[in-house]
């Protein structure tokens, strides 16, 4: 073989190696790219003589592929820019901004606004409620009349059931009319016990409504905590406590099928009374303790219907 043969596997010297060095070691351009060609194994020297017996190669053997060489750039060569990360506050280019992000700057101010005056409405309305349920302090005395304007009549709160002595009663709400008829004579009816009836309308009923849960409760509730023991009101929602519970006993027995047959449906509500039947809670039979459970009866005096109000009565 010619020792000056420009094959890959030839001898260039007597300091030559005897395979190709690697591209990194070459000095080759950065632009350039490398065949990825295994290197065999060399091939044995060649010299002049006779001619050895052919040997038979044992087979190849897989070895793993070498690592990715990288590449430096040649000497003159300009690098290439590398893309720098984008900053975490940019929005990417190309995808479509939503929510609030999408609103011009203008728009965006106006929403922040708003949601800051809901927060400072729902902090102050949170904050009233606790003055409100919380025991007398020094806040409460100075400022209470505010407190009660902002909480009453929507946003009252009854607590009775976490204090430290529960109600122990049961205490129904009765009714009973006064009803002009077509002859012009007034008739009495009996006393009609509208807590019992709320009672059986939610008895057996999965998803009972408001009214017939609290609404005669939270009233009756209002006018004691408004009047006396005389039934005389204190302060300046006495009388607007009267009223509301007034109406509500005139819806009520509008909607009453005894009142419709007790005063053949053409009678006129005149005036309504109101009273309460109050009774212990009978202790468990394994106590020892003794309450009497005879009820014990509050009637209010009679209230004369508006007749702006009696058009909603029974007729």
């Amino acid at each position: 073989m010619d020792a000056y043969d420009e094959g890959s596997n030839a001898r260039h010297g007597p300091d030559a190696p005897r395979r190709p060095a690697p591209p990194a070691q070459r000095g080759a351009p950065a632009d350039s790219v490398a065949p990825d060609v295994s290197p065999g194994p060399p091939e044995p020297e060649v010299h002049p003589g006779p001619e050895p017996e052919p040997v038979a190669s044992p087979a190849p053997v897989a070895s793993p592929a070498p690592p990715e060489p990288v590449t430096s750039p040649a000497p003159g060569a300009s690098a290439e820019p590398v893309a720098s990360p984008a900053p975490p506050g940019s929005w990417p280019p190309g995808e479509p901004r939503t929510g609030i992000a999408a609103l011009s700057p203008r728009y965006q101010v106006g929403v922040a606004l708003a949601l800051a005056v809901v927060a400072i409405g729902v902090c102050v309305h949170i904050g009233m409620t606790f003055l409100h349920v919380a025991p007398a302090n020094t806040v409460t005395r100075a400022h209470g009349e505010a407190v009660d304007d902002w909480i009453y009549p929507e946003f009252e709160q009854n607590w009775k059931l976490f204090a430290p002595n529960p109600l122990q009663q049961n205490i129904s709400i009765q009714v009973r009319a006064g009803v002009r008829g077509p002859d012009g004579m007034t008739q009495t009816t009996g006393w009609y016990d509208l807590s019992a009836e709320d009672g059986r309308a939610i008895d057996g009923n999965l998803l009972p409504s408001h009214t017939q849960q609290n609404e005669l409760r939270r009233a009756w509730d209002f006018f004691v905590a408004t009047h006396d023991s005389e039934n005389r009101p204190v302060g300046l929602r006495g009388s607007l406590s009267e009223s509301y519970l007034r109406r509500i006993m005139v819806l009520r027995l509008d909607r009453d099928d005894a009142v419709r047959a007790a005063t053949g449906g053409s009678g006129v509500i005149e005036r309504v009374q109101v009273r309460s039947r109050t009774s212990n809670v009978p202790p468990p039979e394994w106590s020892r303790e003794k309450v009497s459970t005879t009820p014990s009866y509050r009637e209010l005096p009679w209230w004369r219907v508006p007749q702006d109000e009696a058009r909603g009565g029974v007729r």
